[in-house]
């Protein structure tokens, strides 16, 4: 039996047992697996990880841990660049797209109100959501660790809150998104972006609905759906401002 001590960082560290956690500990194996395989075996997904140190140089998924090993693993990083040290994963994106579980449907509705294209269906099996990312180059949101361990999946994030409000600011922290957001361009009920039209499409429509005066119109390039400012709005901007206090 070979050991090697092995040390998780940041928020890597939410997958592991408080005993485990911000500290050097050692690991057993027999032979010589894969770094992926020891990263895994520990419950942390591969598509969290973008740095692997293995005594102090880089390495990929693909390189044999050797008994007394020393392993630092670091987490994705999304607001610099690291290639020149690691090749573990392809560059941030910087045109974001996203794709969600079936238990972040209010998720996907928050996302899409941002501006963020996210898709959603609760048909999706894991195998759909990790084909669609991969043919997409969109990013997996989930709150299932078993689906990010998927060994063909390249980007996906396990989200840690349980709570919609908080899952939309995690992440858009996580990715830094904060200068990316463009607001109900987006329609929340089949993902494609919305036009500006003038307001009496929208009342020759609802003719009985009371709007607000000189405000934004728009409907869908896809499904014609009409959206207009109104009181969900103000709600949503509401919920927005007091969860990045």
């Amino acid at each position: 039996m070979n050991s090697a001590q092995i040390r998780f960082y940041e928020e890597l560290n939410d997958f592991l047992p408080q005993i485990k956690r911000k500290v050097s500990y050692p690991v057993c194996f027999h032979n010589h697996p894969s770094i992926k395989h020891v990263i895994e075996a520990e419950r942390v997904p591969h598509t969290e990880v973008d740095l692997i140190l293995i005594n102090g140089r880089s390495v990929s998924f693909a390189e044999k841990v050797q008994n007394k090993d020393i392993i630092s693993v670091y987490p994705v990083f999304e607001s610099f660049d690291i290639s020149p040290v690691s090749k573990l994963r392809p560059e941030p994106l910087r045109n974001p797209r996203f794709i969600l579980d079936v238990h972040l449907g209010k998720l996907t509705r928050y996302m899409r109100m941002l501006g963020f294209d996210s898709l959603f269906s609760p048909g999706y099996s894991d195998l759909d959501l990790v084909g669609i990312s991969l043919a997409q180059n969109r990013t997996v949101l989930t709150r299932d660790r078993q689906l990010l361990m998927k060994k063909e999946l390249e980007r996906g994030y396990w989200i840690r809150s349980d709570h919609p409000r908080e899952q939309m600011i995690e992440v858009i922290h996580r990715f830094d998104l904060s200068g990316l957001i463009h607001r109900f361009s987006r329609c929340t009920l089949c993902n494609k972006t919305l036009t500006s039209v003038d307001e009496s499409i929208a009342r020759n429509r609802y003719p009985d609905h009371r709007f607000y005066s000189g405000k934004g119109f728009y409907q869908c390039d896809h499904c014609a759906h009409i959206y207009w400012w109104g009181s969900h709005c103000e709600r949503f901007e509401k919920i927005f401002q007091q969860s990045e206090k």
